[in-house]
């Protein structure tokens, strides 16, 4: 049985205020053209179906037609809820949406049933586990010991009732210790929403969402598909793709990537304001049509550069200047870093600035521990 993992398609995510909702119908076609002539049996869908936990209008609509194009193939779709979604939202109608093959991923109440496969080598059950915090857990199960997000997700999954015999795939939204982060993705405090690894052990497949890089951590079977569409510059270098994997009998599993071709790509140049307007250094290239960070290394500030720059690479998104004058200020290598450190570190570099001294590991347990509260409250 074949299966296509998709996860992240953020709709209607904005990047430096480009709206990307053009991109990702793009995309989406090109998917649903893809699961036409692979014909999988099944499309798994690992949240951060939205951007936002209220999507705007068109969002909603670009997902409503996805989804009725993979349904006219008569293809299940297998949807959780992300830690950017709505898990009430996305869980609107699911009973009634079952009845075409669309699962949606209730809203976690401690009672998982998995949904129900059937091939020649037997029986397969999916698992929908929708994105979860310590906080939701502990809710339902009181007596149990759960400090991290780790514990979570152990307790979470002891109480699945999984049936070992059978071929078990889980769909959920974690960050798995080991994988590589992007900074388009939310930062937690210190790495406090890790989940380890071995809590996944008894699964034949894990179809992860939450990283924007396709990856496997620890082993081929835990994987994340990565998003569809690249969503900040630091993931230019990045080959999207989506991810098919095909279980065979109990313990054979093979998982392949097959690419996908945005409407526009993403670049990162830089050179002199002569250098990047040179017709040479363009033309045989993506770069008028593609979204771009240009870094400007003149010494002086070119007039309108943007302007200017717009009537050759339309979508420039970023400009920066990298010179004497910023490397001295240090505007340029703080703005980068500053989208890739979470809210403690940026935090005591201000402490550290206002008070002439680091703080105090007092300090820092004391702050950690208001940060995860707040961060317990949200969604």
């Amino acid at each position: 049985m074949k299966f296509m993992h998709l996860s992240d398609l953020h709709l209607g995510k904005r990047v430096n205020e480009f709206s990307m909702i053009e991109d990702q119908q793009y995309i989406l076609n090109q998917i649903a053209e893809i699961a036409d002539r692979e014909k999988p049996d099944g499309v798994l869908i690992a949240g951060d179906v939205y951007d936002k936990s209220v999507p705007p209008i068109e969002a909603v609509q670009l997902f409503d037609d996805f989804l009725v194009r993979l349904a006219e193939q008569n293809l299940p779709v297998f949807i959780i809820s992300g830690n950017h979604d709505s898990a009430e939202r996305v869980a609107f109608g699911n009973r009634l949406m079952t009845r075409s093959g669309i699962y949606l991923s209730p809203v976690y109440d401690g009672l998982v049933k998995p949904v129900t496969l059937e091939d020649g080598y037997g029986k397969i059950d999916v698992y929908l586990l929708p994105f979860l915090k310590p906080a939701h857990v502990r809710r339902f199960f009181p007596d149990e010991e759960i400090g991290s997000y780790t514990d979570a997700m152990r307790v979470a999954i002891e109480y699945l009732d999984l049936d070992l015999g059978r071929r078990n795939i889980l769909i959920t939204h974690q960050f798995v210790t080991g994988a590589v982060r992007s900074e388009s993705e939310e930062i937690s405090v210190g790495g406090a929403d890790n989940v380890d690894a071995s809590v996944f052990e008894a699964f034949d497949y894990v179809a992860l969402g939450h990283l924007h890089r396709a990856q496997s951590v620890t082993r081929e079977t835990i994987r994340y598909c990565g998003t569809p569409l690249k969503y900040s510059f630091s993931e230019a270098d990045h080959e999207k793709s989506v991810t098919l994997v095909e279980l065979g009998e109990k313990g054979q599993v093979s998982v392949e990537t097959l690419p996908l071709v945005p409407l526009r790509d993403m670049h990162e140049i830089k050179g002199t304001y002569e250098e990047v307007t040179l017709k040479r250094f363009y033309e045989e290239t993506d770069y008028q049509e593609s979204y771009m960070h240009i870094t400007l290394t003149d010494e002086e500030d070119i007039p309108d550069a943007l302007g200017k720059l717009r009537a050759i690479y339309s979508n420039i998104m970023k400009l920066d200047y990298d010179n004497e004058r910023t490397r001295t200020n240090g505007k340029l290598d703080g703005t980068d870093r500053a989208e890739q450190k979470s809210p403690i570190e940026l935090f005591a570099e201000l402490y550290e600035k206002q008070n002439k001294q680091p703080m105090s590991q007092v300090q820092q347990d004391f702050l950690e521990g208001i940060v995860e509260d707040i961060w317990e409250e949200q969604r």
